[in-house]
């Protein structure tokens, strides 16, 4: 089982690695600031919020079901991000 810590940085990378792809879209079609890449930021961030609240949860019965949950949303939702992001124009 991977420990909590590496769960951290795992959904860090990830979706910083989003976030990064959003303003590097933007740059290379002269969109800076657009109005998606904004939506697909805001929801990387409340995902980031969201997961790390999951993972810092102390009153877990089965904590190691608990974090492969976790790791499976972050799987999930990090997909659906990526797929709004390829629909960048």
């Amino acid at each position: 089982m991977a420990n909590i810590r590496e769960l951290k940085k795992d959904i860090n990378y990830v979706l910083g690695d989003i976030i990064e792809a959003v303003y590097i879209v933007e740059a290379s079609n002269d969109k800076p600031g657009s109005k998606e890449g904004s939506e697909i930021i805001d929801g990387a961030i409340a995902t980031f919020d969201d997961l790390i609240s999951k993972v810092n949860m102390k009153s877990v019965d089965n904590k190691k079901q608990h974090l492969k949950n976790v790791r499976k949303e972050l799987e999930e939702k990090a997909r659906g991000l990526v797929d709004k992001l390829n629909k960048l124009p």
